[in-house]
C-alpha cells in the first residue's frame, strides 16, 4: 500500500535544544553583521528607489523581451529593467536616472527610441523623481515594520507573550539576514524584493506557528517534562512536516529561478534564501527564545508518570 512520501523517518530523536545556544550566537553575530553592511556598503537600490525614466511601449506583434533587453541594455544607460504587462504586445522600460539634469533624462529617451525604430508605439514616458522613489523606500519600510507588528499582535492573542517575542525577534532575524545579503552581493534591490521579503515573513510566521502550536500542546500534556525536552519532542514530532514543506516550495522556486526568467529572479532567489533562513529560525531562534523567556502554559498538577509516557513515545 502507498503510504506517500517521507523524507524524514517518524521516532526521531534529534536533540536540537543541545545546540541552540550556538544557534543563537550565530545568529546574532550575523544579525549585528547584517546591520553594519547595511549601514557601511548600503544596497544596491534598483530604479524603484533611486528614480528614473518609465517607457512603455506596445510592440507591432508579440514582444521578443530577450531582444529587447538586449537592445536597450547595450545603450549604456545604466541600470536598465524591462517588464511585460497585460497585452503580450505590451512592454515597461525602466531606465534609471542619468547624470546631467533634464535634458540627459530627455537624451536617454531619444536613445532608447531611436534603438527601437519608427516601429514600436510609445504610449506613456515618464520621468520618475528621487521624492517619488523616497516615498516609495519609505512605504516599503513602514511595510516590513506593520507586518512585524501585526504578527506581534496575533501571536500575543493565540498564545502568550513569551510566543510573541518570540515569534516576532524570529522574524526580525530573517528579515536582517536577508538585507545582510543583499549588502553583500549587491543584487539589486527593488519594490518586488520588498514583496519578497513580506512573503518571507509570511511563510516563516506559518512555520513557526506550526511548531508553537505543538509546543503548546505538549506544555499542557506532559506537565512534568522539562521545557528543553518538550520542545526538543516538539520540534521532533513537527520534523517531517517542516521538511516536506521546505522541500517541495524549494523544488517550485529552483525551477522559476532557473526557467522563469530575469524579471522574477531576484524575487525568486530571495524567496529561496527565505525559506532556508525561515526553517532554520523556526528551530534554533523561535523554538530557543522559548526556554530564555519562560514559556509556560498551564502546568500545574504535573504527573511524573507524563514524562516517561512521552520519552516512550
Amino acid at each position: 500500500m502507498f503510504t506517500g512520501i517521507r523524507l524524514v523517518p517518524d521516532g526521531t530523536k534529534i536533540g536540537f535544544m543541545k545546540f541552540s545556544r550556538f544557534g543563537v550566537i550565530a545568529s546574532a553575530i550575523g544579525c549585528v553583521a547584517s546591520i553594519i553592511l547595511f549601514l557601511a556598503i548600503g544596497l544596491n537600490y534598483g530604479i524603484d528607489f533611486k528614480g528614473g525614466t518609465l517607457i512603455e511601449i506596445r510592440t507591432p506583434g508579440p514582444a521578443n523581451i530577450a531582444e529587447l533587453r538586449s537592445t536597450v541594455g547595450g545603450l549604456a544607460l545604466g541600470d536598465v529593467e524591462l517588464q511585460e504587462f497585460g497585452q503580450p504586445t505590451d512592454v515597461l522600460i525602466r531606465v534609471e536616472t542619468q547624470p546631467g539634469g533634464e535634458e540627459a533624462q530627455q537624451g536617454a529617451i531619444n536613445k532608447v527610441k531611436a534603438a527601437l525604430g519608427d516601429d514600436i508605439d510609445y504610449r506613456r514616458v515618464e520621468v520618475v523623481g528621487p521624492k517619488v522613489s523616497g516615498e516609495l523606500a519609505q512605504q516599503g519600510i513602514i511595510a516590513v515594520i506593520m507586518a512585524l507588528f501585526a504578527v506581534m499582535v496575533y501571536i500575543w492573542f493565540r498564545f502568550e507573550w513569551h510566543f510573541a517575542l518570540g515569534a516576532v525577534a524570529s522574524l526580525t532575524h530573517d528579515v536582517l539576514l536577508t538585507l545582510g545579503l543583499f549588502a553583500i552581493l549587491q543584487i539589486q534591490f527593488n519594490l518586488s524584493i520588498i514583496a519578497a521579503i513580506l512573503t518571507i515573513v509570511g511563510y516563516s510566521l506559518n512555520d513557526t506557528v506550526v511548531v508553537y502550536d505543538r509546543v503548546r500542546e505538549n506544555l499542557r500534556k506532559y506537565k512534568q517534562m522539562s521545557l528543553e525536552d518538550l520542545i526538543d519532542l516538539s520540534l521532533n514530532q513537527m520534523l517531517p512536516r517542516t521538511i516536506l514543506t521546505s522541500v517541495s516550495t524549494l523544488v517550485a522556486l529552483l525551477a522559476l529561478y532557473f526557467f522563469g526568467g530575469e524579471v522574477i529572479r531576484g524575487f525568486t532567489f530571495t524567496m529561496i534564501w527565505g525559506v532556508l533562513i525561515g526553517t532554520y529560525s523556526s528551530i534554533y531562534i523561535a523554538a530557543p527564545l522559548l526556554i530564555y523567556l519562560g514559556a509556560h502554559i498551564d502546568r500545574p498538577g504535573r504527573d511524573p508518570s507524563e514524562t516517561a509516557e512521552a520519552t516512550e513515545s
